[in-house]
């Protein structure tokens, strides 16, 4: 539910127009480059970075594996139902709410701790290492963004907006939903 909400607030901030993600930026770029959706693009670059996470020996569960196969379609599957919004008020609200959705999304799948997305792992691999969530999250985005612009994926002040407030949101997220740590159980992130 978690992987599919995610790629649903994802879906809302592509069809807002106004800018998007850094990871999405990339993505976009990439279906710009290629003859793929946003969607598959998704998909490519969240198995490329499972490789990595895999060479790299971070953890890997099934939350890993299904955030490859279940946010892109699920972005694809709501820009199909969104069908390209013409209204400007509308577009600005998609965009607006669209990273808060993101950050519910990832509280809940993060949360279950059957393990992280691959783009999630590199942002919980820095909180392994003593940096909190939000810096981790904002640091990967701002990374993937810039490459993004590289292959000419749009940006505006929807990007702004998702790099200031992810960060936050994402914490709170993970605050309210994850499920109450087992006694032993090692914890792993820094999330205050």
């Amino acid at each position: 539910m978690g992987l599919a909400i995610f790629g649903a607030g994802i879906g809302m901030i592509v069809a807002g127009d106004n800018g998007l993600p850094g990871w999405d930026v990339f993505h976009q770029g990439l279906s710009e480059q290629l003859p793929i959706s946003i969607g598959t693009a998704t998909v490519v670059v969240g198995a490329i970075i499972l490789v990595a996470l895999l060479v790299l020996r971070e953890p890997v569960g099934v939350g890993t594996v299904a955030n490859v196969l279940i946010i892109g379609p699920a972005v694809d599957a709501t820009l199909w139902v969104l069908n390209d919004p013409t209204d400007t008020a509308f577009r600005a609200a998609l965009t607006f709410v669209g990273p808060l959705v993101v950050a519910i999304g990832s509280g809940l799948y993060i949360g279950v701790r059957l393990g992280p997305g691959p783009r999630d792992g590199l942002m919980t691999a820095l909180g392994r290492r003593g940096i909190t969530i939000w810096k981790a999250r904002l640091l990967v985005e701002a990374s993937a963004l810039g490459a993004g612009l590289a292959l000419g994926g749009s940006v505006g002040w929807g990007t702004v907006w998702f790099l200031i407030i992810i960060g936050p949101t994402v914490q709170q997220a993970l605050n309210r939903f994850s499920l109450p740590i087992a006694p032993g159980e090692p914890t792993s992130l820094r999330v205050s």
